[in-house]
């Protein structure tokens, strides 16, 4: 386990491959160098829908210790309030495969969890705690971007910090004990899937697992290591036919009428070959949009209602999501969860806007639509500089993906009018800390500070309520993550949060020139934990920061 290992010169993996194939992001009067865009029919392939992921028994080697053949780990601090049983356990292996991002393009060489992108999609329970072990088969000698290490982070999840995927706990194929010799290292991430201080109101419901390898997250999550993971309980069942009055009903089936979209960017060469410059740290747009691998795929759909998870997996691009029909009229959806899991009240909305790393749940009610009608998820938002968005809405917006509606049949009951109740927020504030976003050196930097993981920046005491202020500066846009629970926004510029944003939430968009104050408290765990901006190429060139949460 390389905990304190340092790349002392990011790239030094690239190949012949990658400098044959990557162009460097350059800015010549304020604009952004083009590269060609191929041409792909759009609406030609399927949405690809990850499967569903079955448990393999590890028993009787799953432990709360480390385990023959599995890499350094700390002692996993919940095991024995929370042991998973056999049921629960899952294998995922990170290793090589092949995709097309569509059926035009040339086959690439990807990273992936079980094979796929996205990965396999975990459906859980609250209070059900899992182990899931994530066996590293990348090759150390690889060809082109990325690095072979691996930190897996189950992004939104309330958990140990040695289960967290902390950026500075990567490990290779090799790292691995010796009566293991036929398979790579492993390590073992134990999620109680347990809502913070046991709260039914802190239940977490739409996450995503992800590569979090310091210095090399963009390139590993780019170059395909996404996941979705979804966590139920008896409000939010899963069950549209629940006859438990408490349940919401809403639309249900993982993969049939509850669908995760993972929305990414990627750039391609006028041959349609993927390319990536590991080397730029302001990062680079896409020139093909795609949903869950497939550029411009198709669904089709019943006449009745779904519901989809939005993620956006993208490295530097924000969204503005629209419904559109076939003459580009906005159409209505509603909105029910953000990062943190349902709102109070569903929100009735035709535009979204997104930031790296955000989730937002909405239901799309395809029974209002006659058979044979065609609807398509758009993005209207404009932005042609990795920094930021420049504002303006595209007059000829990119359409993602297309519903094709059919037949009416059985639907789920009515959106309820209320969702999920918020737990009060604390009052007894202890605390307020100032994180100023900046850049230095052509690095990026909190306080002024690159990120060391040795270097421990704050020290957070459990159930100890605190205000972190955040001021940006410059023309840089940064999504901000906090990892182990989720916070309330008090202010976003001066101003309440939109409704959208008046839950919990794990992920902000702040925006050049923003002041954003929440309130955080961290609960049950103690240990390392970051907080640090999701767009993925400054992360990698050191906007993060450690902090170590400690009992009161």
């Amino acid at each position: 386990m390389n905990n304190s290992r340092r790349t002392l010169l990011k790239g030094t993996a690239t190949s012949g491959i990658l400098a044959s194939t990557c162009l460097r992001t350059s800015e010549v009067a304020g604009q952004v160098a083009v590269v060609p865009t191929p041409y792909v029919t759009p609406f030609k392939d399927p949405l690809f829908v990850p499967a569903i992921k079955i448990a393999e028994i590890m028993q009787p080697e799953c432990a709360k210790f480390r385990v023959a053949g599995e890499c350094g780990r700390d002692p996993h601090q919940a095991f024995d309030r929370f042991p998973p049983d056999a049921n629960n356990e899952y294998i995922v292996k990170v290793g090589v495969s092949t995709h097309r991002f569509h059926s035009e393009l040339p086959l690439e060489q990807v990273w992936t969890y079980d094979g796929t992108i996205p990965g396999p999609t975990f459906v859980e329970r609250s209070f059900r705690p899992t182990m899931v072990r994530f066996i590293n088969n990348l090759p150390e000698d690889h060809k082109g971007f990325g690095s072979p290490e691996i930190s897996t982070h189950l992004h939104g999840a309330h958990v140990g910090s040695e289960s967290d995927g902390y950026a500075g706990n990567y490990y290779s194929r090799e790292d691995k004990g010796p009566t293991i010799s036929d398979k790579g290292a492993f390590y073992d991430n134990h999620y109680p899937n347990y809502p913070s201080k046991g709260d039914p109101r802190n239940v977490c419901g739409t996450m995503w697992y992800h590569d979090h390898r310091e210095e090399f997250t963009a390139p590993n999550v780019y170059r395909g290591l996404t996941g979705m993971y979804l966590v139920f309980d008896e409000i939010d069942s899963g069950n549209e036919s629940d006859p438990n009055p408490k349940a919401l009903r809403l639309p249900s089936g993982v993969g049939k009428y509850d669908i995760p979209l993972v929305v990414q960017d990627k750039r391609f060469d006028v041959g349609g070959n993927l390319m990536f410059n590991q080397l730029d740290p302001e990062g680079f747009l896409g020139n093909l949009m795609m949903v869950n691998g497939t550029v411009s795929p198709y669904l089709n759909v019943e006449g009745r209602k779904y519901r989809f998870r939005l993620l956006d997996a993208s490295m530097a691009r924000y969204f503005q999501f629209h419904l559109h029909n076939e003459a580009g009229k906005d159409q209505e959806f509603t909105y029910i969860a953000s990062d943190g899991n349902l709102l109070e009240r569903p929100v009735k909305m035709t535009r979204l806007f997104m930031g790296m790393a955000e989730r937002s749940d909405i239901i799309i009610d395809f029974g209002k639509y006659p058979p044979g009608t065609k609807i398509y998820l758009v993005n209207r938002l404009e932005q042609t500089d990795p920094r930021k968005p420049s504002g303006n809405l595209l007059t000829k917006p990119v359409r993602l993906m297309r519903f094709d509606i059919g037949e009416k049949t059985t639907d789920s009951p009515p959106i309820p009018a209320f969702l999920r109740a918020l737990p009060p927020m604390p009052t007894n504030v202890v605390r307020t800390r100032r994180w100023e976003l900046g850049r230095k050196n052509g690095q990026w930097t909190i306080n002024d500070k690159f990120f060391d993981p040795e270097r421990v920046d704050a020290v957070v005491k459990h159930n100890e309520a605190e205000i972190w202020k955040f001021d940006i500066g410059g023309g840089w846009a940064h999504p901000i993550h906090i990892h182990l629970d989720d916070f309330r926004i008090l202010s976003y510029n001066g101003r309440k949060p939109p409704p959208e944003w008046a839950g919990r939430k794990d992920v902000i968009p702040l925006l050049p020139g923003v002041e954003m104050s929440v309130l955080v408290m961290f609960t049950d765990y103690v240990g390392k934990y970051m907080m640090h901006c999701h767009q993925t190429a400054h992360e990698d060139s050191a906007m993060m920061i450690r902090y170590d949460v400690v009992k009161a």
